[in-house]
């Protein structure tokens, strides 16, 4: 299967990792909602591609609140592989939060996602793993093949690619990428999805490949459901505010603010020309005088919230450069 081309910038020369140390220093993360039927086969298919490809990483299994014995099943396994490590959430919280738990859980540089559903093969991960040793920050997986929300999928990766300019084609897929990422992007719930606009939008270097799509075995999807359309939409919505406007609110409320008070105004010019020539009664019912009333009080309340929003974004500006200097401090 070959590379997709549209990339960022490839990296630079002192970037390159040689490949055998990034096959030690690696964990893949597996997220897993009621999926007992499949962990069998999950460890066994995973062993066996270390053992094949000769891959010194480990295995984190994260159960996301299942009730079906998933986590026992997973605690089977690992007791007879030592590089499978299990942790639980006591409730389903959501794949963002089993991932970054799943993260928090090791101490890899290097980490690779990968759904419990066995719908990619583990042989993906020697892949992922060699392009991230070439130096790429993220690499992300377009998935060949039949599933069953191809068409909205589809709709929310062309919307994702019009709105971010992202240089790849499937924003939902299995992904690989280096630790200091997720340290830098901030993910909220359900914000999996968004993590390569997120990471992107700070500078980093984004791949993709191509991955073939299996049918799943056992099971039902478990991160999915027509209200996610909807969900998503709204994700959608908040991540382009977020990276649009997040740094410079008064853009947004400010101009909404100027220009309501300045259509306050021209209705209010309006309402007094037609009271001069008569076109209006000087006392009773006048909708154009409240509409004054509301346009500019709605205006200068936008304005004034401009004025407080940067403030925000001022304090969220000076509480990076901490973490930034705390970071390098830490590093030295």
């Amino acid at each position: 299967m070959s590379t997709i081309e549209r990339a960022t910038t490839p990296p630079a020369p002192q970037e390159l990792r040689r490949t055998d140390e990034v096959r030690r220093d690696f964990a893949v993360l597996v997220p897993a909602y009621n999926e007992v039927e499949n962990i069998p086969e999950l460890v066994a298919e995973l062993r066996a591609t270390f053992e094949r490809h000769g891959l010194e990483g480990e295995v984190v299994l994260v159960d996301d609140g299942s009730t079906d014995g998933t986590a026992a099943a997973a605690a089977e396994q690992a007791a007879r592989w030592p590089a499978l490590k299990v942790v639980r959430h006591r409730r389903n919280f959501g794949k963002t939060e089993a991932m970054l738990t799943g993260a928090e859980a090791t101490a890899k540089e290097f980490l690779v996602l990968f759904d419990a559903d066995l719908q990619h093969s583990p042989e993906e991960i020697p892949r992922y793993l060699e392009k991230l040793a070439e130096g790429w920050d993220i690499v992300t997986g377009r998935k060949l093949g039949r599933y069953q929300k191809r068409g909205v999928s589809s709709v929310y990766n062309r919307l994702s690619r019009r709105l971010f300019d992202v240089p790849v084609s499937d924003l939902n897929s299995m992904k690989g990428f280096r630790r200091e990422v997720l340290d830098e992007v901030a993910l909220r719930h359900d914000w999996h999805r968004f993590f390569v606009v997120l990471a992107y939008a700070r500078g980093f270097t984004v791949t993709e490949i191509d991955i073939a799509l299996l049918p799943r075995r056992h099971g039902q999807a478990k991160y999915s459901g027509r209200s996610r359309i909807f969900v998503g939409l709204l994700d959608l919505i908040s991540v382009s505010f977020f990276l649009f406007f997040s740094r410079k609110p008064m853009i947004l409320f400010g101009m909404s603010g100027l220009i309501m008070a300045g259509a306050g105004v021209l209705v209010g010019a309006m309402t007094v020309v037609l009271r001069l020539l008569g076109a209006m009664p000087p006392f009773g019912f006048r909708p154009l005088l409240y509409l004054v009333i509301l346009l500019e009080t709605l205006g200068f309340l936008l304005f004034g919230f401009g004025f407080v929003a940067e403030q925000v974004a001022q304090q969220s500006a000076e509480l990076e450069a901490i973490n930034r200097r705390l970071a390098r401090q830490r590093q030295g």
